[in-house]
């Protein structure tokens, strides 16, 4: 029989250790290789997980807008319009806001200041009559009480001060056109306007577009908070029509504040 071939395991061949000795061997370097695959295994992972959960550091619901988000045009109007009436006495149109769980209404005085009957029309058609409960004719403010109010009144919310170049935007019913919104900056504070009815101090400057009937409506911030209530504009050609330049009472002194001065001139709207 021809001899076996070198290499090849034979336990008659071969003294008994040296066999066994290469499998100990083979079996030691594969049980070597599992384990540092396991190592790396580990290490890979442990090296992926930071010390604190990244669903950890994401937690927590997405803080809800407050009242010093600024809003867009489109979202200041979708607030505010409920808040928003339109006010006849007699032949003269205005414009008026909700401030009140009870449905008082701030206007300017010279909307119905004509002695007529005054009604208000509410942003979901509901018409009432309403009278002045109060009016300052030197701030051009009056103040209405609606007999009737619709089945959800809406008040709007009252901002304080304005800033020179912050955004504003006014809604109002300029020549009949109602429920009409523009929006601008505010270009100058403590403006006087010359009126035919008098004097009115200590105005916010505003370019946002007005026009006859905006009267009493509300001027708006950013945030869309009433910070004033129109009553004039600039009026250089004696047309009754909007040149640039608007003007409003400020809130607080709408509500019983004082008022300044300033140079500043215009008709009453």
């Amino acid at each position: 029989m021809d001899p076996e071939p070198d290499g090849v395991d034979d336990a008659g061949s071969r003294a008994p250790g040296a066999g066994g000795s290469r499998r100990l061997i083979v079996a030691g370097v594969a049980g070597g290789v599992v384990l540092l695959l396991v190592v790396a295994v580990l290490a890979t992972l442990l090296a992926s997980t930071p010390g604190t959960p990244k669903a950890a550091a994401t937690a927590g619901p997405t803080p809800t807008p407050t009242s010093t988000a600024t809003l867009t045009v489109p979202d200041i109007y979708q607030r505010v319009a409920p808040s928003v009436v339109t006010i006849r006495d007699g032949d003269d149109l205005g414009t008026g806001v909700i401030v009140a769980d009870n449905g008082t209404i701030l206007t300017a005085d010279h909307v119905v200041a004509s002695g007529g009957s005054i009604t208000v029309t509410f942003a979901d058609g509901t018409v009432a009559n309403a009278t002045v409960t109060s009016a300052d004719k030197q701030m051009d403010i009056a103040v209405l009480s609606p007999a009737k109010l619709p089945q959800v009144v809406v008040p709007a919310t009252l901002g304080g001060g304005a800033d020179v170049g912050a955004s504003v935007v006014a809604i109002g019913n300029p020549l009949g056109l109602t429920d009409s919104v523009s929006s601008g900056i505010v270009s100058g504070l403590d403006r006087s306007a010359d009126t035919d009815t008098g004097k009115r101090s200590g105005l916010i400057q505003f370019d946002a577009a007005v026009n006859p009937g905006s009267s009493g409506g509300p001027l708006l911030d950013s945030r869309g908070m009433v910070i004033g209530i129109v009553v004039a504009l600039a009026d250089p050609d004696g047309q009754d029509a909007f040149a640039g330049i608007g003007f409003a009472v400020p809130i607080g002194a709408a509500l019983g504040g004082g008022a300044g001065g300033g140079p500043g001139k215009g008709p009453q709207i």
